[in-house]
């Protein structure tokens, strides 16, 4: 993990102070309010606007629950901070599909960032922190869902060398089985 503070961060230019660390307890308003931020973008084409939530305040409750009493000690959530502004965050943990090996395969579980700040590597950062922590939990392969039609998403992990493994599924929005997405599962090898 590249915690560079000389202002020289892969190239972002002389002011740019970034970097990723292990999110603490006191990051979950910040995490939800980039939810909040980052889902009519996500699913602008998907659901209706006013399905989704605007109201980062129960959000933070649910992150600061998952933060303080992990169900799984490999349940980690990493951000990504723009000097100390948590500008994206993204989750690792034990895959949860029944074909996978919970000691072996390890899950992306999604990498948002704030709208506002995307194309400033923020991403690629937290993907490589994201890999290197699956590493270090000793997991070996790493799936992640995407949303079939996402090109940028799928694009990014393509170049990072993830590729689809032909699982899919739909997933259900929002528990009536009314708003679906299609979602596609890629994976990649890790460690070594």
């Amino acid at each position: 993990m590249s915690h560079d503070h000389s202002g020289h961060d892969h190239g972002q230019g002389p002011t740019a102070d970034v970097s990723v660390r292990v999110a603490w307890v006191d990051d979950a308003d910040a995490i939800a309010g980039v939810q909040v931020r980052a889902w009519p973008h996500l699913y602008a084409d998907l659901v209706p606007a006013e399905a989704l939530p605007t109201d980062p305040a129960p959000l933070a409750q649910h992150w600061r629950e998952a933060l303080t009493r992990p169900s799984d000690a490999r349940n980690r959530v990493l951000v990504a901070l723009e000097r100390n502004r948590v500008v994206g965050f993204t989750l690792t943990s034990p895959a949860s599909d029944p074909d996978c090996d919970p000691i072996a395969d390890g899950e992306l579980g999604e990498i948002t960032l704030d709208p506002d700040e995307r194309g400033k590597g923020h991403g690629s950062r937290l993907l490589q922190a994201a890999v290197d922590t699956l590493a270090a939990d000793r997991f070996t392969r790493a799936v992640t869902w995407v949303i079939a039609s996402d090109d940028a998403s799928r694009g990014f992990l393509d170049g990072a060398g993830w590729a689809p493994d032909t699982a899919h599924r739909e997933l259900d929005l929002d528990g009536t089985g009314r708003t679906t997405v299609k979602q596609v599962r890629l994976h990649t090898s890790i460690g070594e």
